[in-house]
């Protein structure tokens, strides 16, 4: 039994979910989202209560139960308050700044690295801390990933880029005798 899915999600006002076989509908203040399905779960729409029941007892029809619930309550918490992901550049000389619909970033490199944003995303960045806003939770984390691909953070003087709840564990460096 999951307890995610058993769970009702219940609908915020301002909020409109339509549910058309598979495919869920999610229309709020900030924006719309949608999203199909396996068909290994039923759901449903009643007097503002979604619900998810599985059509067959399988291990995968298990496993999908939870997940349909987690993405859908994800999609309807989306449209009502933004996901952000804030990360932190560490090192001398690194920076980073939004032109127009690209993030560049100084890195250390030779060359800039320059970043194309996705237009349902919006980025900002203030001093050394780079901001990724958006309605749909796997755009956000999808992207600022890729950010912190450019430059992940190294153990010795923790210099590159990070999440700005990630914890560094340092190493020592070379002793000298």
């Amino acid at each position: 039994m999951s307890r995610i899915g058993k769970q009702e999600l219940q609908v915020p006002a301002g909020t409109d979910v339509q549910i058309n076989g598979s495919t869920v509908t999610v229309k709020g203040p900030l924006g719309e989202l949608e999203r199909t399905f396996n068909d290994v779960i039923t759901i449903s729409l009643n007097d503002g209560l979604v619900t998810f029941i599985p059509k067959e007892d399988t291990p995968r029809g298990r496993a999908l139960w939870g997940t349909t619930a987690s993405h859908v309550k994800n999609m309807i918490d989306g449209v009502t308050t933004k996901f952000t992901k804030n990360l932190i550049i560490d090192g001398v000389g690194f920076r980073a700044e939004v032109k127009g619909s690209q993030l560049v970033m100084q890195l250390g490199f030779s060359h800039p690295v320059e970043m194309e944003i996705p237009s349902d995303l919006d980025v900002a960045v203030e001093k050394q801390t780079i901001t990724v806003a958006g309605v749909d939770k796997e755009q956000v984390g999808l992207f600022a990933s890729k950010v912190r691909l450019q430059k992940k953070p190294e153990p010795y003087k923790g210099k590159g880029i990070r999440y700005s709840d990630e914890i560094i564990r340092r190493k020592e460096g070379k002793k000298n005798v």
